[in-house]
C-alpha cells in the first residue's frame, strides 16, 4: 500500500489501485474526494477557503487553496489520469465550525456553501457527505475500493460509503 499525504491547499490524483490518499486535520477546510470506480482513479482536493476573489494573486500561485479554483482543477487532473465525470463518485468531508465559536466568520458553512456550487455549476453531483460539526476530521481514500473512510477527533473510524454499499447503490 502507498499512501499520499494531502496537506492543506493541496491536491493528490493517482491511477495507482494500491494507493491511499488520507488528508489530517480538517476543520473549516474541506476535502474533496473523487472516484472513479471503472479507472480506479483517485482523487483528494484540501481546500482551505471558499472563494478566490479574496486573493486572486493567492489563487495563481495555488488554485488549491480555494473551493472555486481547486475543483476544477481536481476534476480535470481526475480525467486526465483516466477517470470519467459521468463514472465519479463525489464525496466531500470537513467543514466545521472551530475556533469561532460564535459563528462569526463561517467559514466551514461558506466553504460548505461554495463546494456545492462549484459542484452544481460542473453538473456534478455530491454522492456523499461528512460536514459541519464542531471537530477535526481526517479522512482516507482507498483508490483500489473507493472506500472513504472519516474519523472525527477522538472518535472511530467511519466508512463514510457503507449504507450505500450494503444497500448496492454503489
Amino acid at each position: 500500500m502507498n499512501t499520499l499525504v494531502v496537506g492543506v491547499a493541496e491536491c493528490r490524483v493517482t491511477n495507482n489501485p494500491q494507493s491511499v490518499l488520507v488528508t489530517y486535520a480538517l476543520g473549516s477546510c474541506i476535502a474533496v474526494i473523487v472516484h472513479d470506480p471503472v479507472a480506479r482513479v483517485g482523487g483528494l482536493l484540501h481546500f482551505m477557503l471558499p472563494d478566490s476573489s479574496l486573493d486572486r494573486a493567492k489563487a495563481e500561485q495555488n488554485p488549491f487553496l480555494f473551493a472555486d479554483t481547486g475543483i476544477p482543477r481536481l476534476l480535470q487532473s481526475a480525467c486526465e489520469a483516466g477517470a470519467e465525470r459521468r463514472r465519479m463518485i463525489v464525496t466531500a468531508a470537513g467543514g466545521a465550525q472551530l475556533l469561532d465559536n460564535d459563528g462569526f466568520f463561517n467559514v466551514g458553512k461558506r466553504n460548505c456553501l461554495a463546494m456545492r456550487k462549484v459542484l452544481w455549476e460542473a453538473n456534478i453531483a455530491l454522492y456523499a457527505e461528512h460536514t459541519g460539526g464542531m471537530e477535526s476530521r481526517t479522512v482516507r481514500l482507498e483508490v483500489a475500493t473507493g472506500r472513504v473512510f472519516v474519523r472525527n477527533a477522538g472518535q472511530p473510524q467511519e466508512d463514510l460509503l457503507a449504507p450505500s454499499l450494503e444497500a448496492g447503490i454503489a
